[in-house]
């Protein structure tokens, strides 16, 4: 296994206002020269304190960009290894994706390396795909034409080239939240509090160093792009310009987030149900929910488009429910009328209805279009709620991993230790309880809808901003699926470091606080919300600067010398297009730095794929040496490779080692001690990746072991003999 060893040597408040009122001018209390630019107030003044605001941002996105690529840079040694070693590096489906990019850049020209990704007989043995309606890998292709077309191939190898980019783009991430904070606020302080603090958190805000390949960090910086473009469109007193600009730049961030991740269209779920809500309890208008659900359709559609209309994404949930939602809001007509009891009865069967109509056409499009690629995360996510099969493998596959387990109270501690989670909280609750008194004021009888009342400038004694009402029910809904499941934790982090920011340099938090001590005056206000987060800033530099310091410092090296082993002797020793099999994550390093033929891989989102993953990992169940024989040669593998790593796990509890996933499938008493489910029995037949070391004459008799060293065992798979082929059963896949 990979292993790192230590190198040697070495002003006033702006209103809260929600779509019921008229917009009001901001008080003296407002940090408002961003504004005064925004409504064309050209003065010096207010150029120099936003050009100071944006400065800062850039400053501090590069200080997180320089950070994580020096931390990758001393993790690895990078600069001074080999070659294949920096390709071992790209772990498990990193390897997979960076694959692409130097496929691309090996192929003669740009026209024959698409032609290449669009009938690929590499990735998948005895199968032409087409990796980019299956694949999210447009960013390698784009980065892969863009380095032949610029003059910089003397200066600089292609892997920085990618890796410096991917590093790039958490500029962008912080620069985006730092925005978002900015808006919130109307400080650009709070912006620069959001960025120290994401870099501080950087174990629970990015993992992007020894990711790199990861949708994820290609795609979350646009989705904070896209946050921050629905704060600013939210916000009073935009003009129809302005509007359209907005619209714009969160078409363009949607559709750069979606065609970047596979995932994308659960998170533009969680999204969806957030406009939803905020639709319901009257704090946008009409116009404002249609666009941006449209904004999501319009997103996800030109991606459908460009991957060559992929069927995932016509059978996602998020376009039947906003389908469901806008067809259901036109037709129950008088949705914001009546007594408060009315109204929530009308809220009730309208959710009711939107919901029975999304199951409908989503039951519907999949069935006309045949689809099952996505069936293994509703079977993951029932079997975590505990609705579904406990033995299913894909579903068990997930469970057993701790990325997809509930959030450790370790990253509370972490984020209470940067001072980042009570501010957090208090702002939380504060907007929580702002959010339920205007939810109620709005339910209320008043004479009309949100529309009609913002025309008669009808006032109220409490309200919401609704770009502040947007990014409150944003952090509780991306919060609730982080608590969840982990690995969802780096799309609520970032935006927790921009909420909190705006709590403590926001006025709505000072100005609760001070009525309470009955202190409260324009100019304490003033003082406390830029006095406070200096001093944080102050305290945060003086606690973690020495630790940052002491982190970027700290050298070490890569050490694999096992894997360097097995990937030369596959280069060297085997046929360009002998076909592999084994584990999904050191199959995809296989075809990074050998290029061979690949019978699986770690891209899950194929039920095909999923299938033969799990007749392939039969090597490592207790079956029969001519049934493991007969799968692999089905699947047209020509060398199997064992890992003692996953042969002998001890990782995982007992109940989740990939041997014990698989008993469980096959109906097989787990090994070692300990209870088992009463339905299963012993198995007839040793583990095959014990047994075949024993060099038995069934074992030897159809595989002959090529290579081993302290970690690998690679098996040559021989044809069996006519005779033998007659006299020996089918497999029975389901055994």
């Amino acid at each position: 296994m990979t292993a790192l060893r230590q190198r040697k040597g070495s002003k006033g408040k702006e209103p809260p206002l929600g779509p019921d009122f008229q917009p009001q001018k901001s008080n003296c209390c407002t940090d408002h020269h961003s504004e005064k630019i925004l409504h064309g107030d050209w003065s010096w003044r207010a150029i120099i304190w936003t050009s100071v605001g944006w400065s800062v941002s850039v400053g501090l996105g590069l200080l997180c960009c320089i950070y994580v690529a020096t931390l990758h840079e001393n993790d690895l040694w990078f600069s001074n290894i080999k070659e294949v070693e920096r390709e071992i590096s790209f772990r498990t489906e990193c390897g997979l994706y960076y694959s692409y990019y130097k496929q691309m850049l090996q192929a003669p020209s740009i026209q024959e390396g698409l032609s290449e990704l669009i009938h690929d007989n590499l990735t998948e043995s005895k199968r032409t795909i087409n990796l980019l309606q299956r694949m999210n890998i447009y960013q390698e292709v784009f980065l892969s034409v863009l380095y032949r077309l610029l003059p910089i191939q003397a200066y600089l190898e292609p892997v920085y080239f990618y890796i410096y980019t991917v590093f790039s783009l958490q500029a962008v991430y912080v620069i985006a939240l730092y925005l978002t904070a900015w808006l919130l606020s109307g400080s650009w302080l709070a912006g620069a509090l959001t960025g120290i603090w994401y870099i501080l958190n950087r174990v629970d805000t990015t993992r992007v160093e020894f990711t790199i390949s990861l949708r994820e960090n290609w795609s979350l910086p646009f989705l904070a792009l896209q946050v921050a473009a629905i704060t600013c469109y939210l916000r009073p007193q935009l003009t129809a310009i302005q509007q359209k600009v907005m619209v714009w730049l969160m078409f363009v961030t949607t559709f750069c987030f979606c065609l970047m991740w596979q995932f994308n269209q659960f998170i533009l779920l969680v999204q969806a149900l957030i406009i939803y809500t905020l639709d319901c309890l009257d704090l946008l208008t009409a116009a404002q929910v249609t666009t941006l659900y449209l904004v999501q359709v319009s997103g996800l559609l030109s991606v459908w488009l460009l991957q060559f209309c992929n069927s995932m994404i016509l059978g996602s949930l998020v376009l039947s429910f906003i389908v469901a939602a806008l067809f259901i809001k036109h037709c129950q007509s008088g949705l914001k009328t009546g007594s408060l009891v009315v109204r929530l009865g009308k809220l009730l069967l309208h959710t009711v209805l939107v919901l029975l109509l999304t199951v409908t056409i989503n039951y519907l499009a999949k069935k006309a279009l045949q689809l099952r690629s996505d069936e293994h995360i509703f079977k993951f996510i029932k079997s975590k709620f505990g609705l579904g099969p406990t033995r299913d493998f894909d579903a068990s596959l997930y469970l057993c991993e701790e990325a997809f387990g509930l959030l450790p109270l370790d990253t509370l501690e972490r984020l209470a230790g940067t001072l980042l989670l009570y501010p957090y909280i208090f702002t939380l609750l504060l907007l929580t309880g702002t959010l339920a008194a205007v939810a109620l004021q709005n339910l209320r009888p008043k004479g009309g809808s949100a529309e009609e009342r913002k025309g008669g400038g009808e006032g109220r004694a409490m309200a919401l901003r609704p770009d502040v009402a947007y990014n409150l029910l944003h952090t509780l809904f991306y919060g609730l699926l982080a608590f969840s499941t982990m690995r969802m934790k780096y799309i609520w982090t970032g935006h927790m470091c921009a909420v909190a920011a705006y709590g403590v340099c926001g006025t709505e938090l000072w100005t609760l606080v001070l009525n309470t001590l009955r202190c409260n005056s324009k100019n304490l206000i003033r003082l406390v919300r830029y006095a406070v987060p200096l001093a944080m800033i102050g305290c945060l530099y003086y606690k973690f600067w020495p630790k940052l310091m002491e982190e970027v410092s700290e050298l070490r090296e890569f050490y694999d010398p096992d894997t360097v082993e097995l990937m030369t002797w596959i280069s060297s020793k085997t046929p360009k297009r002998a076909v592999f099999a084994g584990s999904m994550q050191l199959l995809a390093g296989i075809k990074l730095s050998t290029g061979r033929v690949l019978t699986n891989h770690p891209h899950y989102e194929d039920r095909d794929l999923r299938e033969r993953t799990r007749q392939v990992y039969q090597v490592y169940a207790q079956r029969p040496p001519e049934e493991v024989h007969s799968i692999l040669r089905a699947a047209g593998a020509d060398y199997l490779v064992l890992e003692d790593s996953i042969c002998y796990e001890r990782r995982h509890r007992r109940g989740c080692r990939l041997r014990d996933l698989l008993d469980l499938a096959n109906g097989h008493i787990m090994d070692g001690p300990g209870e088992n489910d009463p339905a299963l029995v012993p198995a007839t037949s040793p583990r095959f990746c014990e047994a075949v070391k024993t060099d038995a004459a069934a074992y030897s008799a159809l595989f002959t072991r090529t290579f081993q060293n302290k970690t690998f065992h690679v098996y040559r798979i021989k044809k069996k003999r006519k005779k033998s082929a007659r006299s020996s059963p089918d497999p029975d896949p389901t055994r």
